[in-house]
């Protein structure tokens, strides 16, 4: 096989939009090194190079969907910058719908997977937020959009039109918008969800 000199032609970049490839058209379960290998025309062996293994493969997927879309940077305001973001990860869930629950699952692991989130973390900031108040905020809002995103894709919001959809989106934002003024109260911290805010929960 090496006789064609094509194992030396692939990258991670090449891995990884053969791993997109197969996980959309047959399911995350159908990624693996051998069938990467095969859609390659290279043996396994020969991504060792490029990828440490299932593990690492399966991070750079993340990777590979947090950085479909544009990162919006420079004079943008915050919220403007955290709204696009949000539409572009509900454009990349519908594109890959298969693939989208892994952000879900996995922790941002690649330096460019963290580069979003620091990104996400930076924007918050600018909005007021402390550092620490910021980490939280992001981990709290990527759950949040991620999840709306996944179930979208999955298709859970099948029976309603797209227009009612999108109304329930910016509904959430203005939900994520509460949340973030509640952040930037003084002495608002972990201990407020124990002493049960307006009523408990039912």
């Amino acid at each position: 096989m090496g006789s064609m000199g094509r194992p030396a032609q692939i990258s991670r970049d090449a891995v990884l939009r053969a791993s997109l490839a197969i996980a959309d058209s047959a399911g995350l379960d159908a990624v693996t090194m051998q069938a990467v290998a095969r859609r390659l025309g290279v043996t396994p062996m020969a991504l060792y190079r490029h990828v440490a293994g299932k593990t690492d493969l399966l991070d750079a997927l993340v990777e590979g969907l947090l950085t479909e879309f544009p990162l919006l940077e420079g004079d943008l305001p915050p919220g403007e910058r955290l709204r696009a973001l949000g539409r572009g990860v509900r454009e990349v869930a519908r594109r890959h719908p298969s693939l989208f629950p892994l952000l879900l699952q996995r922790p941002a692991a690649t330096p460019g997977s963290r580069r979003v989130r620091d990104a996400v973390r930076a924007a918050l900031e600018e909005t007021g937020l402390g550092a620490e108040q910021a980490r939280r905020a992001e981990r709290l809002l990527s759950t949040v959009v991620l999840g709306f995103a996944a179930s979208e894709a999955a298709g859970r919001f099948r029976d309603h039109p797209r227009s009612v959809i999108d109304e329930d989106f910016a509904c959430l934002e203005r939900v994520i918008g509460q949340v973030l003024e509640d952040l930037r109260r003084p002495g608002y911290g972990p201990a407020l969800p124990r002493r049960g805010r307006r009523g408990e929960h039912s």
